[in-house]
């Protein structure tokens, strides 16, 4: 991996901010969520681009988590709606889409960008379009979200379809509202049309939408993000569809200060050459280590499920594996798109106790993925479904399911 130029550790704190920290969250080392995992390369060609769309961009928050949430309390939600949009408000205007850039790298600086800055910037060979955007991590219902402040008339050219045509979507979040990621509506709880609370006040949950990039989870106008005291300007989205990404990532090092950090997203590199992996027996989790992970993952039953819960009293899907198979020794990546790299994919009629299933759950996503659960044997999994739910063995469910795993420690260790 290239080395970053990397700022002193600990995040760039901005005052008068409640509940919001920018920051430079994979140059710490920690176990917490996903706001505070460093972005690695993984080494497995053939698995690279399940990496690129993890932006990572903000740490920890000063405040406590939540009393609710330590004591481990769950409040049982009504599931959300089948529809992914809430009724429109008072529509704000908002440009119609002209046409879609390809994100390829996601730039995060500790101060705002500078028009001297976007020149430089924009100068470099190969660089087709320039979005910049308000990054930060914002406490949404007592969750830690990693959101962005975004100029909707501009910013939809950079999501995927789906997100990008839809004017509802767009006229919903000019309005003030929050669009959240399935995931986070889905499993965290957020209730289409719910109001939430936020770091200067309620917040209504406007749309499920992807905005393509893995980490980010909710996406603001610009105007409620300022109001909500996130930075300005300090984010830079990058397309440049037909340039070697990494050699980009490079050139944007060195012209940009430091302390900036740069993200390939759906990068463009080099094809590489195929070939086959062989995998000897001694790349997998021994009989003992599956055996202590399973005892682990079991020993669970009946805890809540809370978004972004680690353990060892309330879990998320991929916090529980994590939790679970570091009780082995084996060191996991912290959530399900990582997960899902952490070795070969085998046959669901070839799983084994301990292997890893996986979903893509999300409509306005489909090809990421969504959930995880541990293989129990006899056609049954242990996971934590969702917010409302607990721990539990259930029946495998084949609907959208993406392929299951062997896990192996080597591997796991090096996905970030």
């Amino acid at each position: 991996m290239e080395t970053d130029r990397r700022a002193p550790a600990g995040p760039a704190e901005f005052s008068g901010a409640m509940g919001i920290r920018q920051d430079l969250s994979f140059l710490v080392n920690t176990r917490k969520r996903r706001d505070t995992r460093r972005l690695v390369p993984f080494i497995v060609v053939a698995l690279v681009a399940v990496l690129t769309a993890d932006v990572l961009l903000l740490v920890q928050s000063q405040e406590q988590v939540t009393a609710e949430q330590a004591a481990g309390a769950v409040r049982v939600r009504t599931a959300p709606r089948q529809t992914l949009m809430a009724q429109a408000k008072t529509a704000q205007p908002v440009a119609p889409l002209r046409g879609l850039h390809k994100p390829n790298l996601f730039v995060l600086t500790r101060e705002p960008f500078t028009q001297e800055l976007l020149q430089k910037v924009a100068r470099l060979r190969g660089v087709r379009a320039l979005e910049l955007a308000d990054a930060a991590s914002v406490v949404l219902d007592g969750k830690r979200v990693q959101t962005l402040g975004v100029d909707p008339s501009t910013f939809r050219a950079y999501t995927p379809k789906t997100t990008a045509s839809s004017d509802a979507l767009w006229q919903n979040v000019a309005a003030g509202d929050v669009a959240v990621s399935f995931v986070l509506g889905n499993d965290g709880g957020l209730s289409l049309h719910s109001r939430v609370s936020g770091p200067r006040g309620p917040l209504r949950i406007g749309a499920y939408a992807t905005t393509g990039f893995g980490a980010v989870d909710a996406v603001v106008s610009k105007d409620t993000g300022r109001a909500l005291g996130l930075p300005r300007d300090n984010a830079l989205i990058v397309s440049a569809p037909t340039t070697n990404s990494d050699t980009l990532r490079r050139r944007l090092l060195k012209v940009l200060p430091k302390g900036t950090q740069v993200a390939m997203v759906n990068p463009v590199l080099p094809a590489a050459p195929t070939r086959t992996q062989n995998w000897p027996a001694g790349a997998f989790m021994t009989g003992e280590q599956l055996t202590v992970a399973l005892r682990a993952a079991v020993s669970k039953l009946g805890r809540p499920y809370v978004w972004g819960a680690e353990g060892p009293d309330t879990f998320d899907c991929s916090g529980l594996v994590q939790w679970a198979y570091g009780q082995a020794g084996v060191r996991m990546p912290r959530v399900t798109h990582q997960q899902w790299v952490t070795g070969p994919q085998v046959p669901l009629s070839q799983a084994q106790p301990g292997d890893l299933l996986f979903w893509r759950n999300d409509p306005t996503n489909p090809d990421y993925i969504s959930h995880v659960a541990i293989y129990w044997g006899d056609g049954k999994m242990l996971h934590a479904p969702r917010t409302g739910d607990v721990v539990k063995i259930a029946p495998v469910n084949t609907r959208n399911l993406a392929g299951v795993v062997r896990v192996s420690p080597a591997v796991a260790s090096r996905v970030r």
